[in-house]
């Protein structure tokens, strides 16, 4: 058999094909991004309370990117 036959064979046999998988990285990296940006905001002294961990990036835009990520993954897997 040639090559693209085989390749086509095996791409078959997959359960998820390489544009899934390559979509999937895509959300993982999503997902990573939004737990990094989560993190942080905590204080040098015990007796001071930092406000700085109540800001935009940690309460919304991070959580926003996680769910998303999630979701995203979920389009990943099912795209035919």
């Amino acid at each position: 058999m040639n090559k693209q036959t085989d390749l086509k064979e095996n791409e078959s046999k997959m359960a998820l094909g390489k544009k899934n998988l390559v979509l999937m990285a895509i959300g993982v990296a999503v997902i990573v991004l939004g737990f990094v940006l989560m993190a942080g905001g905590g204080s040098d002294d015990p007796e001071v309370f930092n406000y700085e961990m109540f800001n935009f990036r940690r309460i919304t835009l991070a959580p926003l990117l996680v769910i998303g990520g999630f979701a995203f993954e979920i389009y990943a897997i099912m795209k035919r």
